[in-house]
């Protein structure tokens, strides 16, 4: 059991405040600390359980929704959760706790031993389906041919969009699907495009400014002996909000009083709390690099952060 002294706040004292007051681990394990009752992000075993409880459909809790198996590391006991009401709550949830353990490691930051999770690009994932697009053809009804990007259009060509796409044009020996087929193989042996920064953009992003930020981060004058195009970058919009863009969900939601449950009402903005922002939706612009040796991106990535200060 780890066992850790409370400080006044009711949080566990931060290790480096004093000389490493608790019990049960040395310095060396102050990750252990993260896994069952985190202070420091609130990224712990306990919230996990939360997410497995309440995004269950069905009334109670009896299925397994260990942690990890018992021989591992993270444990929540099932008798915790199989005798605990799922309230009906059936909150749709896409995430999964065993990948987010399975691709964390342990690394030191200013002499303590912290649990980091990995960022993740998707970025070829996408531009290797754009490559195909045109390339592979599905039949919907009528007899109609589709491409990934038209197969919307018609249910019975989308159904077909399973995962052996990825698989028919990794095996292909198509010379149209080979710039795809690159891409893809790119991707299985983790030879990922390097991430250069982010930063907020001056501006809407639109295609042709998005095109413009693509050539602005190609050093100029073969830095360090390094000669990039534009083709070796690449510029992603990541966009977030609330589902509603600019507007404020909660505008758009009804509710109802124990006294009148028969009447809906919206609740204004000075009933709501003060904590909610102000701006309900953000835009970020991504640099990335195709290249992947130490030259090009170390040059890139200088270009990029002189480019952004």
């Amino acid at each position: 059991m780890i066992n850790g002294p409370k400080d006044p706040k009711g949080g566990k004292k931060k290790p480096l405040a004093v000389e490493w007051p608790y019990k049960g681990r040395t310095k060396e394990k102050s990750f252990l600390y993260e896994i069952v009752a985190n202070k420091w992000n609130g990224i712990d075993v306990d919230k996990f359980d939360y997410f497995a409880r309440w995004g269950l459909l069905n009334r109670n809790c009896r299925a397994s929704h260990c942690l990890m198996q018992s021989d591992k590391l993270l444990c929540v006991t099932q008798s915790r959760l199989r005798n605990q009401d799922c309230h009906h709550l059936g909150m749709k949830n896409n995430f999964d706790h065993l990948r987010f353990i399975q691709f964390v490691r342990v690394c030191e930051v200013e002499g303590l031993k912290h649990i980091c999770s990995r960022d993740k690009v998707l970025t070829l994932t996408a531009e290797a389906f754009l490559k195909a697009d045109k390339h592979i053809q599905i039949e919907g009804s009528q007899g109609q041919l589709y491409t990934l990007s038209t197969a919307i259009g018609d249910m019975e060509a989308y159904t077909k969009l399973t995962d052996h796409v990825f698989e028919q044009i990794l095996n292909s020996s198509s010379v149209e699907l080979a710039e795809a087929k690159k891409i893809l193989e790119r991707i299985l042996s983790r030879d990922h495009y390097r991430f250069l920064g982010e930063t907020k953009p001056p501006q809407v992003p639109t295609e042709e400014s998005q095109l413009q930020w693509q050539k602005e981060l190609v050093p100029q004058g073969g830095d360090g002996g390094v000669k990039l195009t534009q083709e070796d970058i690449v510029v992603l919009v990541a966009t977030f909000d609330y589902g509603k863009k600019k507007e404020d969900p909660i505008n758009n939601v009804f509710f109802y009083s124990k006294r009148n449950p028969d009447t809906a009402f919206k609740i204004t903005k000075d009933q709501v709390s003060k904590l909610l922002p102000e701006c309900f939706s953000e835009q970020l612009i991504r640099g990335y690099i195709k290249k992947t040796d130490e030259q090009s991106v170390e040059a890139a990535r200088k270009h990029f952060s002189n480019l952004y200060k």
